[in-house]
């Protein structure tokens, strides 16, 4: 059954009328599985990005009921960031697509077995979106960065292998006593020093400046697709691995970047290495021959065997020993993870704890926070204690195996002092690079759990992202009312993401102009089914329709006050600079913030400074300056007094006469600054709209007091 017809617009005959008349609730089938959803031009709070790069049209400047944006304000949430230009491809919607071979466990899986394959799939989904830093659309440095370090570390190796020559000359020429060539192989060793130094550092800055920009480019894809359709706010209520995000986006992000070029650029070098001077072990030491059991056994390429040998053994040590590294360093990152926030949320929320003398209490809360920090350490401590042993024991008899490997043959005059230290050295340089795992062992784990943190964020809004292009969970459509309402609600139900109904087969219209009011016990999902207008909340069935060209803005109960100078608070969500101070000036005085004029311009922590009635009138300002079309306040008066909330609705009215009004709230005084009341009742699968009345104006219900008592003698015939 469709919804009954409104009129175009209250009018002040129909609220002299003072009839209370009900509105039967009624509720439409829902649309068939077969039938194609809609795809209208979305419209209101939940207007999406295209998938695209950003245009690049600048945002119109917002001033009275003249000059309007054509993307509506993102009311009291922080606004999703444009995507530039120059933005990571992730970002506009290239590499940062859900991948279709995603791998989140089947439901067939046990518990454990899920959570052993999602593990397994973090790595492979972290190189799935990092690797598109190298794509088409990835940075167009990265590749002359990539060959140009590439190039650095083989000619690196080169001067390695000259400065190798170089210590066997050097010390056979010592051995001979020949004076001329000493001098000579002194004079070229600076020239050799000097280039290897100049391509070390220059292989530091290529290094460096790949993971900064890739850390940039991934960093950026990832935050715009966080704050992408509000999922920033909807990771909140959806179960997953993505806690603290904050931390994943700084510290395990830059840990996830810096460490892979850091391992590929490690790994090439101790490769060409191990292969260069393998070469020069097997080419100095020759064969090994000796006695035993009357036998004589003899080894080719002892240098080399004993290498392969030696690393083998302190790696298999490191494997054995540090083979809890990973998981250690993942809970030591998350327990970091929780003590700072732990610590924001005591700065965040200072007055209160402040008011009501709770410092006792967060401090032993901050202390058992710690303490698992600190017991995470611990562990890690033993464990970076073990992996040490192992690679200092590794590096102190590195030096001196070669040495006495080859200390028979020179006795034996087989072998020159030169070729000697020529082998130690090159052995050495050997053992450096196939021990190259056991010193990069515990960053390696380190990076392991940094990655893995991360992808799971990724992993989380995949999720998101997927739930926004199929139906398969039930998404609320958007779109736009054809017939001159301001909102329609078309047997809107609002679920959470598990499908639990939290809002049933709601229908609604709204005019323009109307101002409605939503109320119901606490708990009936009031606030759920605002946000599901606002567009911050996806789950459900039915859809959603504003007004063509029309502008939604939001006033919550805790308005967001940002960073910076008191303009940009009051400007906020568009920029400071889009009115003039004495407009500003004149909203602030409306709102009963006049004695704010003079520190518009003053940076300060006014999130901290204002009080919760304050932050509200400036709320209130915000909407006098953005003079929307439509305005939602959940309970937006909650921090004001009666009669400054008579105040402020009186100012909304006058200065907005023809804005339309959605509030939610408890308190009855504030029936008398709407036309119109819905009301929600919890039911069994759902709340439910249950009533649907026209109210009588303030003003007409003093009228009828007033001659109530003049008739009744009350006023004693005073006029």
């Amino acid at each position: 059954m469709p919804p009954a017809k409104r009129k175009p617009k209250p009018d002040d005959s129909a609220i002299e009328r003072g009839e209370s008349k009900p509105r039967p609730a009624t509720s439409r089938p829902n649309l068939p599985r077969h039938e194609k959803p809609r795809q209208p031009k979305p419209r209101g709070a939940a207007k999406p990005r295209a998938d695209k790069a950003a245009e690049d049209k600048p945002e119109d400047r917002l001033k009275g009921d003249k000059s309007r944006q054509d993307k509506p304000p993102a009311g009291e949430s922080p606004p999703e960031q444009k995507a530039t230009a120059d933005a990571a491809p992730e970002a506009i919607g290239h590499a940062g697509s859900p991948p279709p071979e995603a791998g989140e466990p089947g439901p067939a899986l046990s518990p454990e077995e899920a959570e052993r394959a999602r593990k397994k799939y973090l790595l492979r989904r972290f190189w799935i979106s990092g690797r598109g830093y190298w794509g088409l659309r990835g940075d167009k440095l990265a590749w002359p960065l990539t060959i140009g370090l590439l190039t650095l570390i083989c000619v690196n190796v080169g001067f390695q292998y000259g400065i190798n020559r170089w210590n066997r000359a050097i010390f056979d020429a010592i051995e001979q006593r020949d004076a001329h060539t000493v001098y000579w192989l002194s004079a070229i060793f600076l020239p050799l020093v000097a280039g290897s130094i100049s391509l070390v550092v220059a292989q530091v800055y290529l290094r460096m400046t790949m993971q900064r920009r890739w850390r940039s480019w991934l960093t950026t894809a990832v935050i715009q697709r966080w704050l992408a359709s509000g999922r920033y706010y909807q990771l909140n209520l959806v179960k997953g691995d993505h806690a603290n995000p904050e931390a994943r986006l700084t510290e395990d992000l830059r840990i996830a970047t810096e460490s892979p070029v850091d391992f590929i650029a490690g790994v090439l070098n101790a490769f060409l290495s191990a292969s260069t001077f393998i070469v020069v072990l097997w080419t100095i030491g020759g064969a090994l021959s000796f006695t035993l059991g009357g036998s004589t056994i003899t080894v080719p390429g002892f240098l080399v065997v004993t290498a392969v040998i030696y690393a083998a053994i302190t790696s298999t040590s490191m494997f054995a020993i540090g083979r809890r590294f990973v998981q250690l360093s993942e809970d030591k990152n998350q327990a970091e993870a929780e003590f700072r926030y732990v610590l924001t949320r005591v700065r965040e929320n200072g007055e209160s704890i402040a008011l009501l003398g709770g410092e006792e209490e967060e401090n032993a809360g901050i202390d058992r926070t710690f303490a698992g920090v600190l017991g995470r350490w611990a562990r890690l401590t033993g464990q970076h204690m073990r992996t040490t042993l192992v690679s200092q024991g590794s590096s102190l008899f590195a030096p001196v195996v070669p040495v006495l490997l080859c200390a028979p043959k020179f006795l034996d005059g087989s072998m020159s002092l030169g070729q000697v230290m020529q082998a130690a050295s090159a052995f050495a340089l050997v053992q450096g690079a196939f021990g190259w795992l056991v010193d990069n062992y515990p960053r390696l784990a380190d990076w392991n759990a940094s990655a893995r943190r991360i992808a799971s964020l990724m992993m989380s809004l995949d999720g998101l992202e997927r739930a926004e292009k199929n139906d398969r969970l039930g998404r609320i459509q958007r779109g736009e009312t054809a017939d001159g309402a301001m909102l329609s609600l078309r047997n809107l139900s609002v679920t959470l993401d598990d499908g639990t109904s939290v809002v049933k087969e709601t229908e609604v219209e709204i005019e323009p102009g109307e101002r409605v009011l939503v109320s119901g016990e606490s708990g009936t999902g009031k606030s759920t089914l605002v946000r599901a207008i606002a567009g911050l909340w996806p789950w459900g069935s039915g859809s959603v329709d504003f007004h063509p060209d029309k502008r939604l803005f939001m006033l919550p109960q805790r308005p967001y006050i940002p960073s910076g100078t008191l303009r940009r608070a009051t400007a906020y969500p568009a920029a400071a600079d889009n009115w003039k101070t004495k407009e500003i000036d004149a909203a602030l005085d409306k709102v009963g913030l006049a004695y704010l004029k003079d520190r518009l311009e003053e940076e300060a922590p006014w999130d901290q400074t204002l009080s919760g009635g304050e932050k509200q009138r400036l709320a209130f300002a915000r909407l006098l300056l953005h003079a929307p079309d439509i305005v939602v306040l959940d309970e937006a008066t909650s921090a004001l007094d009666e009669k400054s909330q008579d105040k402020m609705m009186q100012t909304v009215i006058q200065q907005l006469p023809r804005v339309t009004i959605i509030s939610v709230a408890h308190r009855a005084e504030l029936e008398a600054f709407h036309t119109r009341k819905i009301t929600l009742e919890r039911r069994e699968g759902g709340a439910r709209l249950v009533s649907d009345v026209e109210l009588v104006s303030r003003k007409r219900k003093r009228g009828l007091i007033q001659r109530a008592l003049w008739g009744s003698g009350v006023n004693g015939g005073k006029g």
